[in-house]
């Protein structure tokens, strides 16, 4: 794995549309969600959205948790 490998898998975050896809929602929804409640636009999370972003957190960990594999495996080699 090279330097760009590794940046770009530790830096590829998780997109809306990721998010939207997950939740089975649009990614306007998302946004308008994650407005502040004050604002006119302003909607209320989808109500399946927290066991979704636990599942994506894990997916997130086990993502992160392979890079630090690959790379330990590498630097001891």
């Amino acid at each position: 794995m090279d330097f760009r490998e590794a940046t770009d898998a530790l830096c590829n975050g998780l997109s809306h549309e990721a998010l939207a896809k997950a939740l089975g929602v649009s990614v306007a929804t998302i946004r308008q969600a994650r407005l502040r409640p004050a604002a006119a636009a302003h909607r209320s999370p989808p109500p399946n959205w927290r066991e979704a972003i636990v599942k994506l957190a894990e997916e997130q960990q086990l993502r992160y948790r392979n890079l630090l594999d690959h790379l330990r495996t590498e630097m001891a080699h």
